[in-house]
Formats: C-alpha cells, structure tokens, sequence
C-alpha cells in the first residue's frame, strides 16, 4: 500500500514498477544493471475517488498521458531500492497535489483612499511636466 493521506491510499496492485537500465554516464555499470524503476499507474482502473482522479487528469503535467496513464522514470540513484522509493514517493506527491482544492479567488477592488492618492499622485506628474516647458508657450 502506497499512502497518500491517513484517508487514502493505493493498493500495490494497482501500480506496475518496471526496472530498466538507466540512461547517462555510469560507466560498465550501466549497460548491465537495470538500475532505473519505470512507475505505471492508470488513473481510470484505479481505487481512487472521481474528484480525484478528475483533478489528476486536469493537472499540466507530461507524466499523465491523454489516456490517463502517469509514467514516471525514476533513475537519480545507482540503486534499484532507491529509485523505486523515489518513484513512489513522485506518484505520492503527485496524487497529493491532485487532492488539494485551492482557494477560489474573490475579486477585490482599490479603496477610495488609495483611488484618491492614485489620482493626487498623476496630478503631481502632470504638474512637474507642465513646470518643465518653456514660459509663454501656452
């Protein structure tokens, strides 16, 4: 079980980890050890709620494909022990992002006062302009 929050989890099952051989330098190591976790979850199949399977899938992230599937590589670590947890850590993280709601935003408006000090302020301007040409040419 991979745990999101004290309420929601996700069943083992339902995440498919695959590992392969990473990319980069590494030397001889790299070419024989399949170091690096490839992450499949299918957001449709899963146990989670619509909201937040819904919230995943409006989510701009090019790990979720169009069809609802999130593909992380994780490879930063020599170990497949590590790169695993890494993984799930990024799908945790991830699913936890899905299920914050974020705060609507209420439209505000300027206060007179500041209004009134805005409009002193561009007079002022207007003034130091004015001041700045030559005499009698009005």
């Amino acid at each position: 079980m991979v745990f999101i929050s004290s309420t929601i989890s996700i069943p083992e099952g339902e995440i498919e980890l695959t590992a392969i051989r990473a990319q980069g330098p590494g030397g001889q190591n790299v070419n024989k050890v399949s170091s690096a976790i490839h992450l499949r979850f299918d957001i449709p199949a899963s146990s989670l709620s619509a909201l937040v399977k819904s919230r995943l899938h409006k989510l701009s992230d090019q790990r979720i494909s169009k069809e609802g599937i999130v593909v992380i590589k994780a490879q930063r670590y020599r170990s497949q022990d590590k790169n695993r947890v890494e993984a799930l850590q990024r799908l945790q993280e991830m699913v936890q992002s899905a299920m914050f709601t974020p705060k609507t935003r209420r439209p505000t408006r300027p206060t007179k006062g500041s209004q009134l000090r805005r409009m002193d302020k561009k007079t002022q301007q207007g003034q130091k302009k004015d001041r700045r040409s030559k005499p009698g040419l009005d």
